[in-house]
C-alpha cells in the first residue's frame, strides 16, 4: 500500500516506522526540517517537507496514487482538512484522522463527518483510547497490559515473572501441564527488551515478560497461577484532570457505585470544571507532587494511583511518591519511553502506559486488510496481536492449521467458535465464523494480510 502519514511527531513517526517495517511505501510530512530529518535518518520513508493540508504538498507527496492518508499532526482542524483535501482533489480511498478536542467528538454532531459533508472513514480520539486503555489494565489487577478480543470473550495478558513466581525456570511445555485444566496459553516473551516466539522447551526467566492468551472466564485463575490475587482497585486517585483522567473518572463513575475516585489537578478553572460535570469524584486543586495535596487525597490508603498529566515527568516522580506513600499499584502515562527505557525497570512503577502505542494500536485495526476486527502493537512494535473473522469466502476454511504452512513469525493463539474459546493444536481444521487470533513478528505482517483474506473467487 502507498500510505501518506502527515505530521512526523511521536505517532506520525510510530505509524511510519511500523508500516515501513512492512514494506509499504510511506510518504511522511512535515513542516519541520529536523523532525523530518531524524525520520529519514533512521527509517526508509520518503519525506516531503511542506504544509499539510496544502494541495500542492499532498500532490508532491503522491496523493494521487495514494491508497491512504493519516493525518496526525498536533492541529486537529489541520488533520480534518487534509481528510477532506485528499478525498476531493484526489480521490483517496481511506482518510484516517486524529482529532483530539471533545468538541468535534460530540454524538450530535456525527453527521460532520460523511462523506458530502467532511469525508473521513476513521477519526481517532488519543485520549480516549489511553483511558480505555487503563481501564483494561485497572481490570486485571497484576497485569503489566491486557488486550481484550473477541468480544471480551478472549484476553492476552502480559505478566511480569517475578522472584516470587514458583513456576520460574520451568519449561513452557511443564507451566502448560500445571495449567491443563485452563483455557490458556504462553504465546511469547519479552526477554531484555526482546520478543521471543517460545517452543515448548523455552525455559522462563526472571524478569521475563509473559504473554499470556486465555479466555475470560479462566483469567482469575491464570493470574493466581502467575501468583497475582489482588483484587480491583476501588479507592483510586488521579493525577491530572485532563480529557484523559476525565473520562478515566467519567467511566469509573458509571462502572460501579462503590469506586471512590479522587483527582487532584493543578489548573483552578479546569479543576472547576470537571468538578461541575463530575458526579462522585472528589476533586482537590493543586500539584500532584505536592506532599500535603497527596496526603489529602488519601494516597496511602488508595489501591491505585493513575499519575495522566501532560508531562512525563511529573507522571513519573507523582507516582513514585504515591508509591513510597503507601498506594498500593501505580500507573504512569510516559510518552517518551525511549529517553526513559534504561531507568523505568529501576523505578518500582508497576505499569507505564506510551500514548504513543495506543494510538498507533487504534489506527493499525484501520490499516490491516480482510476481516480484521482488531490490531494491537504489543513489545514496542515488535509484535501485533490480530483478530480476524473467518468469511463464507476464505480459501481457509476446510484446511489444518498444518497445511497453512504458516511462516516461524506467525502463530494462531486462539479460535473463538461457536461461543467457545479453543487453544487449537496443529490438526485443527478452520471453519466459516470462526474468530481467530493471531500472533505475528512485525515483519510478518503483510504475510498475515495475504493469508488470512485469501478469498475462494481469487482462485
Amino acid at each position: 500500500m502507498k500510505i501518506i502519514v502527515c505530521g512526523a511527531g511521536q505517532v506520525g513517526t510510530g505509524i511510519a516506522r511500523q508500516l515501513a517495517a512492512e514494506d509499504h511505501d510511506v510518504t511522511i510530512i512535515d513542516e519541520s526540517a529536523d523532525l523530518l530529518r531524524k525520520v529519514s535518518e533512521s527509517i526508509e520513508v520518503t519525506v516531503v517537507r511542506g504544509f499539510a493540508s496544502h494541495p500542492k504538498t499532498l500532490e508532491e507527496a503522491g496523493a494521487s496514487s495514494a491508497d491512504m492518508v493519516i493525518g496526525v499532526t498536533i492541529s486537529d482542524e489541520v488533520n480534518m482538512i487534509v481528510c477532506q483535501v485528499a478525498h476531493s482533489l484526489f480521490n483517496v480511498p481511506t482518510k484516517i484522522a486524529r482529532i483530539r478536542h471533545q468538541n468535534y467528538l460530540q454524538p450530535i454532531w456525527k453527521d460532520l463527518y460523511r462523506k458530502d459533508h467532511l469525508p473521513i472513514d476513521y477519526i481517532i480520539s488519543p485520549e480516549m483510547e489511553v483511558a480505555q486503555d487503563i481501564l483494561n489494565r485497572l481490570h486485571a489487577p497484576g497485569a503489566m497490559d491486557m488486550i481484550p478480543l473477541v468480544n471480551f470473550n478472549i484476553k492476552v495478558l502480559e505478566i511480569r515473572c517475578t522472584s516470587n513466581f514458583a513456576c520460574r525456570s520451568i519449561s513452557i511445555r511443564q507451566l502448560h501441564e500445571q495449567c491443563k485444566d485452563l483455557t490458556m496459553q504462553v504465546i511469547a516473551l519479552e526477554r531484555q527488551n526482546q520478543l521471543i516466539l517460545p517452543d515448548e522447551n523455552e525455559v522462563i526467566q526472571p524478569d521475563d515478560g509473559i504473554f499470556v492468551i486465555t479466555d475470560t472466564n479462566d483469567v482469575p485463575k491464570v493470574m493466581a497461577f502467575f501468583d497475582h490475587e489482588e483484587t480491583e482497585a476501588r479507592r483510586i486517585v488521579i493525577f491530572g484532570g485532563g480529557n484523559i483522567g476525565y473520562f478515566l473518572a467519567q467511566q469509573l463513575e458509571q462502572e460501579e457505585n462503590d469506586i471512590r475516585i479522587k483527582i487532584i489537578e493543578l489548573h483552578p478553572e479546569r479543576a472547576d470544571y470537571i468538578a461541575g460535570k463530575l458526579l462522585r469524584t472528589t476533586v482537590l486543586q493543586g500539584s500532584s507532587l505536592d506532599i500535603e495535596i497527596l496526603e489529602e487525597a488519601g494516597i496511602g490508603s488508595a489501591e491505585a494511583a493513575l499519575a495522566v498529566t501532560n508531562d512525563d515527568e511529573v507522571n513519573i516522580f507523582s507516582a513514585l511518591q504515591a508509591r513510597q506513600l503507601g498506594c498500593r499499584r501505580t500507573m504512569a502515562l510516559v510518552a517518551k519511553t525511549q529517553a526513559y527505557s534504561s531507568l523505568i525497570p529501576m523505578l518500582g512503577i508497576d505499569v507505564v502506559i506510551n500514548p504513543r502505542e495506543t494510538t498507533v494500536s487504534s489506527i493499525l485495526r484501520h490499516i490491516r486488510r480482510g476481516n480484521v476486527r482488531a490490531a494491537h502493537s504489543v513489545c514496542g512494535g515488535q509484535a501485533e496481536i490480530i483478530e480476524t473473522q473467518v468469511g463464507k469466502l476464505s480459501a481457509l476454511i476446510g484446511r489444518s492449521i498444518h497445511d497453512l504452512d504458516l511462516p516461524k513469525g506467525i502463530r494462531i493463539a486462539a479460535i473463538f467458535r461457536q461461543g467457545r474459546t479453543i487453544i487449537p493444536d496443529h490438526t485443527m481444521a478452520i471453519a466459516e465464523q470462526d474468530r481467530l487470533v493471531i500472533l505475528s513478528r512485525t515483519e510478518d505482517v503483510r504475510k498475515v494480510d495475504r493469508i488470512f483474506s485469501a478469498r475462494l473467487d481469487f482462485f
